[in-house]
Order: structure tokens, then sequence, then C-alpha cells
């Protein structure tokens, strides 16, 4: 019998079978080939892994999986490994050529790779096709579809609003009408188009479950997926577990968000990316891990089958992980390819949640969208690097 991990690396995930199981499955694995180490993961609410602050994940875990609008505050602390100067070009060019849309880049700022991409998401549209089919709809192709498809009746149509989600949705439309927020150095976004989506966003609230300005992603699919209260949800960061037989008692489906004239632009990137702390003790172990782990062979076969969401193209395109999850992969890859990638820079995420709340507050009251706007510009020019 082999003996007990000699080098352990500690390391930190977000609590959701999409992001846990893979990574025990590929530690079980690595851990096989390399009897010397253990990986002991740590999983944390999605919220508490929104609000942990790099240095704090880095300086109590070797691994971490991380959101790319932390990245301005990775490079101000330097408290994770430039991979550039751990990996060989070669290496890092094999897997940028194979991440979906913008998933490595994301991961690169301020002349250096922060992080290797693991996964890939961005906002798509979830659907309950028995459901749809009843009430003699198809999964609507543009927003006044969504809107005509909405008041058949409340809930049929719903958004997850909970307020970080609901800034992400607005950042989303705002995209899809042409302008992704953050083009002009000193505005969110132009009057026009951030009005417009302001508005659009309270339409659907207006037509959504009562609950929806607390329901997150996961909780949106969750519902979707164990009742049959809401059939269309438009914009959501999508999750193929939910898209794959026996994972919950309903299935769903998913495809390209809904169109302003332009395809499906502009949806929100998600996704996350492992970065590896300067302190971890065993440094080769964990690159060697890393590595594998955003490599294709692995992304295909074992991520993908234990329930993970690649951010491997060759993945998104694999015949057998379309299967698995009845075609989540390929019926959502146009919008990963079009997505839009919010910015990165020190203090974004100060903003994010002082804007978030921003626009909850505007959908709960009666504030009109232009306050709204001109709220957000404000907070903007406040929080911007000069």
């Amino acid at each position: 019998m082999p003996g007990k991990p000699t080098k352990i690396l500690r390391a930190m995930t977000w609590k959701h079978d999409r992001g846990l199981a893979p990574l025990l499955a590929t530690t079980q694995r690595f851990s096989e080939q390399h009897p010397e180490v253990g990986i002991e993961w740590e999983a944390r609410s999605l919220q508490e892994f929104g609000e942990s602050g790099v240095k704090v994940l880095a300086d109590h875990f070797d691994l971490a999986v991380i959101d790319h609008p932390f990245m301005g505050e990775v490079a101000r602390e330097q408290c994770f490994l430039p991979l550039d100067e751990h990996f060989t070009a070669a290496q890092l060019e094999e897997v940028k050529h194979d991440s979906v849309g913008p998933s490595y880049l994301s991961y690169s700022f301020e002349g250096h790779q922060w992080a290797l991409p693991i996964d890939a998401a961005a906002q798509v549209a979830g659907y309950r096709a028995d459901l749809l089919q009843n009430a003699g709809f198809r999964p609507p192709q543009t927003w006044e579809d969504v809107e005509e498809m909405a008041r058949l009746r409340r809930g049929f149509v719903s958004l997850a609003l909970f307020p970080l989600d609901a800034l992400i949705c607005f950042f989303s439309i705002c995209a899809n009408l042409g302008e992704p927020p953050f083009t002009a150095s000193a505005e969110v976004v132009a009057k026009d188009v951030g009005e417009m989506a302001l508005e659009r966003l309270r339409f659907l609230a207006e037509q959504s479950v009562e609950e929806a300005l607390s329901l997150n992603p996961i909780a949106m699919w969750e519902r979707m997926s164990s009742s049959d209260e809401i059939a269309y949800c438009p914009l959501a960061f999508g999750y193929s577990n939910y898209s794959r037989n026996g994972y919950r008692p309903k299935l769903l489906s998913f495809c390209a968000t809904p169109s302003s004239g332009r395809g499906p632009l502009g949806s929100t990137l998600g996704g996350t990316g492992l970065a590896i702390s300067t302190k971890c003790e065993h440094r080769d172990l964990a690159l060697a891990y890393a590595l594998w782990l955003a490599g294709k062979q692995c992304q295909q076969t074992l991520y993908v089958e234990s329930g993970g969401q690649p951010a491997s193209k060759t993945a998104w395109l694999d015949d057998s992980a379309n299967r698995i999850t009845n075609g989540y992969f390929r019926a959502t890859l146009p919008v990963l390819e079009n997505a839009w990638l919010r910015p990165r820079f020190v203090g974004f995420e100060r903003f994010q949640v002082a804007a978030a709340e921003m626009v909850a507050e505007y959908l709960r009251t009666k504030s009109s969208s232009r306050n709204t706007l001109a709220r957000l510009n404000e907070l903007f020019g406040r929080t911007r690097p000069e």
C-alpha cells in the first residue's frame, strides 16, 4: 500500500459541483501519478469566494481558484506567481490557443499571466424545453421576443437579480446594444444606451418571480430544474451541470442570449483560473498540476466527465462532452467567443460592489434610470484609475 503523502498543497475553490467535483477527481488522478503529493481542497460559498481578498488567499493557500476581475489587485500585491516566469512560452501559447473566448487573456495583466484558465463561462440563456413547447414558444432570438413572452404570466420569464448579477445583466445588455461599458474613460456607458438597458432590466424584473432580486444564477437554475414556475431565463452565468441527465429532476437546455440585432454579442465573461501562491513551498508540484489541469487532454476527459465546465475549446467542441451535456457546449460557444471582458484595474472590485447596490436600489424603488446612470457614472469617476 502506498504511504501517506509527504507534500501537502492547500487549495481553495468555490462551493458547487462545477467548482469542486472536477478538482477532487483531478487531484485523485494527479496523486496516483505523484504519490508524494496530496492536495487538500476547501470550498467556499459564492459570496465568500467573491469577497476573499487575494492576499488573504495567497497567505493561506498554495493554490487558489480566482476570478479575473481581481487581476489588478493580484498585480499590485504580487502575491501569486507570474506564470510566464515559470512556464515556457510554448507551454503558455498552447493553453492560450486552446482557450475559449477571452478566458486566457482575462488572467493576463500588466505584462504577466497570473492564472491559467480552468473553467469558462459567460451569461447565457437557459430554458425548460418542455414548458416552452407546451406554451407554444421557442427560445427567443431577440429582446423584443423576450418581452413578448414575459407578458404571458409573471415568472414565466425571470432573471436572477441578486445585486451583483443585476449589475452584470446591465453590463451585458449595454454591450449587446452595441456599447460595451467603460469604452469611454469618463463614464460607465453613454446616456441613451445606459438608460435603455436599465429600463429593459426593470421591465424584466417586474415580470420575474417575486424573489428574483435575491436569486443568483445557481439559485435560478436550481429553481428551474426542480419546479415548473420559470420557463426561461435570458441572462445568467451558464452551468452545464443542469443540462446533464439525472443531475436534477428537470432537465435544462441552454442557448445563446437574445440579440439586439448584432447576434450573441457582449455577454459578460465569467469563469475561473488557477493561481499559485508565492508562498507555496512545493512549487514544482503545484506548477505541474496547474499545467496538466488546464491542458486539453485533462479538460476534455476527466475534467468535464466529473462535472467541470472546462476552459479548453477542444473540450467545448468534443462530441463526448456535448453528448453528456445534451449539447450545452456547442450551443453556447458563440456566446463565449463573443463575450465582454470586465475591467480589471485596482479598485474595480470595489466599484462593482457599490454599483451593484445602486442597480439593486433602482430595481427595488421608483428611482429613474437617468438618476441611476448618473450615480453610476459619478461612482466610476471616483474609482477609475487616473
